[in-house]
């Protein structure tokens, strides 16, 4: 279906390969020319193109061209990377002398920064910026998708279930930031200043977004923005008539990197192997095997046979069908689209921007169905009310819903890796089976999630003198939340075809419940603030500003449940009878802070910026509450110095250094400081009047000095821009302390008789490095860019109270992501060759009964056992650090290029180094698992085998010395420890994203009266290349429901899309 979707859309785009501008009856004639800079260097491969068609040519070595056919009412364009595009109207001219501005435009080129802006040029923090452009053209879900791999220090990885189509992806700066209790390290992200959800936006309304990275250039925002802001512009109207933008996106899926289940005759062999080796009986006898068989070569039907009774179907050990459980849980394909249409427009006085978006995304889940829908209004007004007085009002409402079957949940996740192949999808009668869980996904309820956003922001500027501004503002976001699940009736058939319950998800077979969740957050926050801009004269320019922030965030839920349904088809709490459950919570916190920040620039060659933020949290006693952070930074450009003779080579070379230290306010708790009592509802162990009374204990202890987390940053960079800014080159070196981080609480003697407070008493170190390079360049009507980033992220303890060392804590010392394990001599070939090992190495302590097929461990600490040790540093047994699972070297690699009317993008993404250590049955099969968790992937079968194996001597596998699997043997996990050998190497790079366009000329879009359009296909994760098993994906490494791999399958997408500006 996608070959002909594809060919499809292939077919509609061929045509347009053949469209030329219509001749028209007037004089033609031929046109030359030379063109040069301005001093007089003739310009190699300059673009010279008949405004409005696809007619032209390129300067020669000379600068010379020479056009022919070219009519009086033409106009020429000539453009040139690193210059100014020029028209010319051509008339009654044949000869044109053409000079050529030099674009200063990049190092012009206004960049976002805390509470105003300034030029990229003498920006002196760590601050990386990408056009909403770019974003635009990825048809994917969300912002944090399309934001992966595109600006080097921001991380962006899966969270969660993996692909489940409600699942963000989870993202920091600069990796790991904080290990505190109750802290974390998120970035605060700020949507036109206002504290926002970044997936919870429309992708088509940003204009740019602005990553801050270090506490130079972060520091205003103050105790939120202790690890890095994203600074997101959306888009505003601009002057002149109004402008109409419709564009659409329709895509299909499907899911990517399923596992390959054995066929049911394998799985009952590798099955019967495992049980062997585990001196079971087999757990397919020969006649459910030779039924197996027949039903796979078709000489019998029915798939599976009636219990002795005769009266329900047997499944498992009795069964007989032949059923990959991936490929019927999940479609083959599923379709989305998503609609977005913008207008904007104004005049001096008033300008306007209106957008609406519309997205509605299918699941892979082929029974039940999933579904995620977003819709999104925006509003912007921008007004001047004076010369001096203008107002911004900015409005955003946003829908996002989601619904899935109750019975798709992590357990589900769980169960397919574990459903055995032959069990089948349908019973003899032709109902699905009870194993299956089709009927409990088809008939099991549902969970429909709503979250509502509405953003209001209004903005009062003044200027009383030139280069003074007043800015205050005033934000509110309100979001609500509603939640409702259901578990219904769930059926499946007996032999006579009569119905019997069937449990869902957790729930006993015949369980109805209905449960309601109900969410409101409040956010207010308001800034006043006043920057001012004068010059002394002779190149010295200052700019200052001062302001005041505050935020107050307020929570508030309530949640209901009953179970025992009256009717399953009134489902409400009313209706439901039986084991009425309520709870309700409210909380709030807020904060405040005066900030200043001062820049000095001498020629926009020395450059100064000091910045000082004096901040204030509720969350701490009042002597606690508020705490002074500053930072600064410093720049030097050399290309500025009268002394450089090489300006028409590299027109930047700017050096920077920054270092500040800003507060972390995040805990565990919004009130650690208060005495809580605890109390509880109907909970006494005895009865008063036939009822339990409720109960009420005495407070736990609390540290009243609980205080702030402090995050002191070190930034080194460097900026290039070379042949006029063709090439781009940012370098950044950082290193950052988080100190009084919230570890554990001291230990104290049970006697105590309460927990014991945490306090401030950890701390830790992360360092690493940002490297971006651009070049963009023509090569006659073919203009081109090439980007990459690279980043790289480490973080290790310095601090933290683990007298024992134990290895399952941190430690001072520890990196973040260590992997501890043992090493592997290897797996033992013979009988012979596993005795000459426990001669000398007794494994005894980690596993009985060692045959060969079984790992060989090496004897590090030469103490003739293989152990753990005592578990610690001091004591680690046999084991080392064999790995870090830490990503290491973030990459990607993005091209993009346009030859007249068609333009093309490919774009690279990937992790140069890490580690994985698997566990589970997705990796493991049967190897040392319980019969009923374990699988049987086609991988699977790569394990040890000798002339003794059961299905060697059945003649159904050949011998098999060199396997990669140990011989796998059910209920022991002796193989399966942590070690050299199996440990994965999970670095990656993904063809992310590959799309092709086409603009129609401009005389056919003029003809249909519209600006312009393009249309465009586009493919979405279509290779990866890794040397990890192809079981994982790499983007879910980590991620667990329940063991490695069992999360909903991420999927390569086809898309096809037009847009229109009229």
């Amino acid at each position: 279906m996608v070959k002909s979707f594809t060919k499809w859309m292939l077919l509609m785009l061929v045509p347009l390969l053949f469209l030329e501008s219509p001749v028209w009856a007037q004089a033609e004639r031929t046109v030359r020319g030379t063109v040069t800079e301005a001093n007089g260097e003739p310009l190699i491969g300059v673009s010279v193109v008949v405004k409005g068609t696809t007619k032209g040519v390129v300067t020669d070595i000379e600068g010379a061209f020479s056009l022919q056919g070219v009519s009086e009412s033409a106009t020429l364009v000539f453009s040139y990377i690193g210059f100014k595009s020029q028209e010319a109207a051509v008339g009654s001219r044949t000869s044109f002398d053409i000079v050529l501005e030099e674009d200063m435009s990049t190092l012009g080129e206004v960049v976002i920064v805390g509470f105003g802006e300034q030029k990229k040029a003498n920006l002196t923090g760590a601050v990386s910026t990408i056009s909403g452009d770019i974003l635009a053209e990825r048809p994917v879900q969300n912002v944090g998708q399309m934001l992966q791999g595109l600006i080097p220090g921001l991380n962006l990885q899966t969270s969660g279930l993996g692909g489940e189509l409600n699942q963000n992806l989870s993202f920091n700066i600069r990796g790991t930031g904080s290990i505190g209790q109750g802290s974390n390290s998120s970035p605060l992200v700020l949507i036109d200043g206002m504290d926002g959800d970044l997936n919870a936006l429309n992708p088509q309304d940003i204009e740019n977004v602005t990553v801050l990275k270090d506490a130079a250039a972060a520091s205003v925002y103050g105790s939120r923005a202790a690890f890095g802001v994203i600074l997101i512009t959306t888009k505003s109207g601009k002057e002149g008539k109004a402008k109409v933008n419709y564009n659409n996106n329709f895509r299909v899926s499907q899911p990517r990197g399923l596992p390959n289940m054995m066929d049911s005759h394998t799985f009952a062999r590798y099955y019967n192997e495992a049980a062997y080796h585990a001196g079971r009986a087999p757990i397919f006898e020969d006649d459910v095997l030779n039924r197996i068989v027949q039903f796979q070569n078709g000489e019998i039907t029915a798939s599976t046979i009636p219990d002795a009774n005769g009266a329900r179907w047997q499944y498992y050990q009795q069964s007989n069908a032949n059923t990959d459980w991936f490929r019927e849980q999940y479609r083959d394909l599923s379709f989305s689209q998503e609609h977005n249409v913008s207008v904007n427009g104004g005049n001096e006085n008033a300008r306007y921007f209106v957008s609406g978006n519309f997205l509605d995304q299918g699941g892979l889940t082929r029974h039940g169905g999933d579904n995620f829908q977003r819709y999104s209004l925006a509003a912007k007004v921008d007004f001047k009310l004076t010369d001096k007085l203008s107002f911004m009002y900015n409005n955003r409402l946003v829908r996002e819903a989601f619904s899935k079957a109750t019975h798709l949940n992590d357990l589900f996740y769980h169960n397919i890796a574990r459903r055995w192949p032959n069990v089948p999808v349908r019973d003899p009668n032709g109902f699905f089976s009870d194993p299956s869980e089709i009927n409990q996904l088809r008939e099991g309820g549902r969970v429909e999630n709503l979250r509502d956003f509405n953003y209001m922001q209004g903005q009062l500027t003044y200027t009383p003198l030139p280069g003074w501004n007043i800015v205050a503002s005033a934000n509110y976001r309100v979001i609500n939340t509603n939640n409702n699940s259901n578990v219904l009736p769930s059926f499946a058939y007996d032999v006579e075809g009569e119905p019997f319950p069937l449990p869902v998800f957790w729930n006993a077979a015949g369980h109805t419940a209905v449960s309601e969740f109900n969410q409101k957050e409040d956010f207010f926050t308001s800034n006043i603030y006043s920057d001012y801009s004068f010059n002394l004269g002779d190149g010295h320019s200052f700019k200052a500003m001062v302001g005041f922030n505050s935020e107050v965030n307020k929570y508030r839920n309530i949640s209901a449940s009953r179970v025992g349904l009256i009717s399953p088809s009134v489902i409400s709490i009313n209706t439901a009878t039986d084991n009425f459950q309520n709870a309700g919570q409210y909380n709030h916190w807020a904060t405040a802070g005066f900030f200043g920040r001062l820049n000095y620039n001498y020629k926009e060659k020395y450059l100064v910026e000091f910045n000082s933020r004096y901040d204030g949290t509720s969350r701490f006693i009042q002597d606690l509450r508020w705490n002074l952070f500053n930072s600064f930074s410093l720049g030097y450009n050399l290309a500025r110095e009268g002394f450089w003779t090489i300006e028409d080579k590299i027109q930047m070379l700017k050096l920077r250094g920054s270092y500040g230290e800003l507060g972390n306010q995040n805990t565990s708790s919004w009130y650690p400081f208060y005495l809580t009592q605890p109390f509880a509802v109907n909970s006494g162990a005895w009865m008063v009047n036939g009822i339990r009374p409720n109960t009420a204990s005495a407070p736990g202890l609390i540290s009243q000095f609980m205080t702030w987390e402090r995050v002191r940053s070190y930034n080194v960079g460097l900026d290039l821009g070379m042949f006029r800014n063709r090439l781009v080159v940012n370098f950044d070196y950082f290193q950052r302390l988080t100190l009084d981080m919230v570890g554990p609480a001291q230990e104290l003697p049970v006697i105590l008789g309460t927990g014991v407070p945490v306090v401030n008493n950890a701390d830790l170190k992360a360092w690493g490095f940002e490297l971006e390079a651009s070049w963009r360049d023509n090569i006659g009507n073919f203009n081109y860019s090439i980007r990459g980033v690279l980043s790289d992220d480490q973080m290790m303890v310095t601090r933290y109270p683990n007298e024992t060392g134990n290895l399952d804590q941190w430690y001072s010392g520890r990196m973040g992501g260590e992997i501890w394990g043992f090493e592997t001599v290897g797996i033992a070939r013979n009988q012979a060759e596993m005795d000459r090992h426990l001669e000398t190495t007794n494994q005894n302590q980690i596993g009985p009964n060692w045959q060969a097929g079984d790992v060989m461990y090496r004897d590090l600490n030469g103490d003739g056992a293989i152990n753990t040790g005592a578990n610690t540093l001091d004591d680690p047994g046999d084991r080392r650090i064999i790995g870090n699972s830490t990503p290491r070297y973030r990459f990607s690699l993005d091209f993009t290029g346009q030859y007249k009317q068609f333009d093309f993008r490919v774009f690279l993404q990937g992790v140069g180094k890490r580690d994985y250590m698997p566990n589970g049955p997705y990796f493991w099969g049967a190897g040392g698992q319980n019969m009923w968790q374990a699988a049987g992937f086609v991988e699977h079968m790569d394990f040890f085998r000798d002339e003794n194996s059961p299905m060697v001597q059945a003649g159904v596998a050949d011998v098999n010395l060199d396997s990669y699997f140990p011989r796998p043997v059910f209920d022991n996990g002796k193989n399966n420890w942590t070690q050299t050998r199996f440990l994965q190497n999970a670095a990656y790079m993904r063809l992310k994203n590959v799309q092709v366009g086409y603009t129609i000329p401009k005389w056919m879009s003029d003809k249909a009266r519209v600006a312009n359009a393009r249309v465009y296909l586009s493919g979405e994760n279509l290779l990866t290349f890794t040397r990890l098993s192809r079981i994982f994906d790499p983007e879910s490494v980590g991620l667990a429901g329940w063991n490695s791999g069992k999360t909903y399958p991420f999927a390569t997408v086809y898309s096809a899309g037009l847009n229109i500006n009229f």
